[in-house]
């Protein structure tokens, strides 16, 4: 699998050169954007494995970075002439300055969390606590008023508040986090750590819906009895449309997927309305199987952190290592024995990431990886 490692390498290396070539300069987010997000399927990279790729090209002095007045790296190809390169950065950093402005990022916040509210007010399988209070009184340019789920349930205290809280008639509590953040989830992503750590001091099996996250933690936490879904989009508020139309400018911050408004899409309502509740039974059992590991794992130094399920092998992490042992997963996503060194988990593209596996196979292993929302059903 080494040669494999290297070809995506050499692949990501390649892409990056090519998007400053004609961009001029990224973010990481943008960079991610046109190369983890969008693209063709084969060659679409991970976040992950996209860093690693810049970072080479930054110590072999082919890529340089300079940090706006915020602290944000931009990246450039070395030896683009300083008349190109001052006017393009201005240009892209006063866009994305907007976009960390402080109402902007709560306004943004609240356009995903409405709408997962809303598909929880129009269920019928939960009893639900989280509730905007004042949805029908105003727009959104002015924050709605939100009553928080308590943090004490039962006896059981969480630090911090969940998003929602769910009551379920055959496995009790599940806790729901919504995350509206360009950055992919990994399973070792703060969004992650904190969720669990509330979840596993109120028993409540962990929901967690985000825009993207990488395989990687769709299979280490689903194996866990973490119940993910993946948007594929970003919600902004009505009231920053006109922001939204500049940043999905392919020329300027180019985020395509961003959507307006807070209404729960067609996915979101059948995740909430459908696949929640036949995942709920299944991931009761696998989380309460793998409390204990869960607890250990947010509690712990992220140096010594190690999560590997209970069945056959399991996954561990040491640094930059990510190696798929879950076999049983595996087995049902591809129907065939796999060994360890079959599978290593480096990209998006998912077929080109199993070695030895037929066409009608890793068609399977992609479908399964693309549809999320269904993972466990």
């Amino acid at each position: 699998m080494a040669g494999t490692n290297i070809a995506r390498l050499e692949l990501a290396m390649k892409r990056i050169r090519n998007v400053l070539r004609t961009h001029g300069a990224a973010s990481a987010r943008i960079l991610e954007n046109k190369i983890s997000d969008a693209g063709p399927t084969n060659q679409r990279i991970d976040p992950h494995l996209l860093t690693k790729a810049r970072v080479l090209l930054e110590n072999v002095n082919d890529v340089e970075v300079v940090k706006d007045k915020k602290g944000t790296p931009w990246y450039y190809l070395r030896g683009i002439p300083a008349e190109v390169l001052e006017p393009r950065l201005k240009e892209l950093q006063a866009l994305h300055e907007e976009t960390q402005s402080k109402q902007f990022t709560l306004r943004m916040g609240q356009a995903l969390e409405l709408a997962v509210s809303k598909a929880l007010l129009s269920q019928k399988h939960f009893h639900t606590l989280g509730h905007f209070t004042d949805m029908k009184d105003h727009d959104d340019s002015t924050l709605y008023k939100k009553e928080e789920p308590p943090s004490n349930i039962s006896g059981k205290t969480c630090e911090g508040k969940l998003d929602f809280v769910l009551f379920s008639g055959t496995a009790g509590l599940a806790g729901i986090e919504v995350k509206n953040v360009r950055e992919w989830v990994y399973s070792q992503s703060d969004e992650v750590i904190q969720m669990v750590k509330k979840c596993c001091a109120l028993d409540a099996v962990p929901v967690l819906i985000a825009r993207r996250y990488s395989y990687e933690a769709f299979s280490i936490l689903t194996e866990c009895g973490v119940i993910v879904h993946q948007m594929y989009n970003q919600r902004y508020a009505n009231h920053d449309a006109d922001l939204a139309n500049r940043v999905r400018d392919k020329r300027l911050l180019g985020y395509h997927d961003v959507r307006v408004g807070n209404d729960a899409d067609e996915r979101l309502l059948k995740f909430v309305h459908v696949n929640l509740p036949l995942l709920m039974d299944g991931a009761r059992a696998k989380f309460d199987e793998h409390r204990e590991l869960l607890d250990e794992y947010v509690n712990s130094d992220m140096g010594t952190r190690s999560l590997s399920p209970r069945s056959e092998g399991g996954i561990t992490r040491n640094g930059n290592t990510r190696i798929m042992r879950d076999l049983g997963t595996m087995n049902r996503i591809t129907s065939r024995a796999m060994t360890t060194s079959d599978l290593y988990v480096f990209s998006s593209s998912f077929p080109s990431q199993v070695s030895n596996v037929n066409a009608s196979q890793t068609e399977n292993l992609d479908r399964a990886a693309r549809r999320p929302d269904v993972q466990q059903g």
